[in-house]
């Protein structure tokens, strides 16, 4: 089931602050796999089969591409809530439509890319169905956090997302409009996305290509690593008892087991 949440923790205690919601616990190609259904084995897989007989709320096994959405209360005093999603692959809009209105989401404040994969930012067209609407675009644009390789390769997916200029007698049409911005792949440059701080964490994803988990967190320390293969010693270090202190929840990408 991909709605569980943790909420964040003081000395044990359970908080009704800020929590995280998993829109996606899939992989790229997300769960069920549509080859099992079109071609079936004899017997019928029991991982994908019983999609077809079992609603998405039922069935542990349907699962959207990995997604992370974190409801972010800063002070519960006042009761004011940010939420900020971890990547916008290629199922955002079954997310929504099953979990936003589950849980009574009512917008995305900042949008973080791990990495440029199409499980992870081709559901960036589908942010104007959270935006307020605008015939003209006359919206506050949406942060999106990026690294300056991701930047260059959604820029060749989504120009319309990127330019903003029109050419002369160019038609002004509605797209979701977001604000980009360049972040480093160094566990010592954090940001800040809506009021809350994120510590990129390098892992590798596959042996030639980098992928960022994020360490973030108060009252409760959380890594979030959704796309790795290894850890470089640089990372393992940040999220060790001796780097930035012991971790209260690590989320991880477990996709294959490796047997050597």
């Amino acid at each position: 089931m991909e709605t569980v949440m943790q909420n964040e923790t003081d000395n044990g205690v359970v908080s009704t602050g800020s929590s995280l919601i998993f829109l996606g616990t899939g992989c790229s190609s997300a769960l069920p796999n549509t080859l099992c259904l079109i071609r079936p084995s004899d017997p019928p897989c029991n991982v994908c089969y019983p999609a077809l007989s079992l609603p998405p709320h039922l069935n542990p096994n349907y699962r959207c591409n990995t997604s992370l959405l974190i409801d972010y209360c800063e002070n519960q005093s006042d009761d004011k809530h940010s939420y900020i999603l971890i990547d916008v692959g290629k199922t955002f809009r079954e997310q929504v439509l099953r979990w936003f209105t589950f849980h009574k989401i009512p917008r995305v404040d900042s949008i973080i890319l791990t990495h440029e994969h199409a499980d992870a930012v081709l559901g960036l067209d589908d942010i104007r169905a959270v935006q307020p609407y605008s015939a003209t675009n006359d919206i506050d644009p949406t942060p999106v956090y990026l690294t300056q390789f991701a930047m260059e390769s959604v820029s060749v997916k989504f120009p319309y997302l990127v330019r903003k200029k029109l050419k002369e007698g160019q038609e002004i049409r509605r797209v979701a409009q977001v604000d980009w911005k360049i972040i480093e792949e160094q566990c010592d440059k954090p940001f800040v996305a809506s009021g809350l701080k994120f510590f990129p964490l390098p892992v590798m994803h596959g042996e030639d290509y980098v992928s960022l988990g994020f360490l973030f967190g108060e009252k409760c320390r959380v890594a979030y690593i959704s796309d790795i293969s290894r850890f470089p010693s640089s990372t393992e270090y940040v999220i060790s008892k001796s780097g930035a202190g012991q971790l209260d929840l690590l989320i991880l990408d477990t996709l294959y087991k490796v047997s050597k």
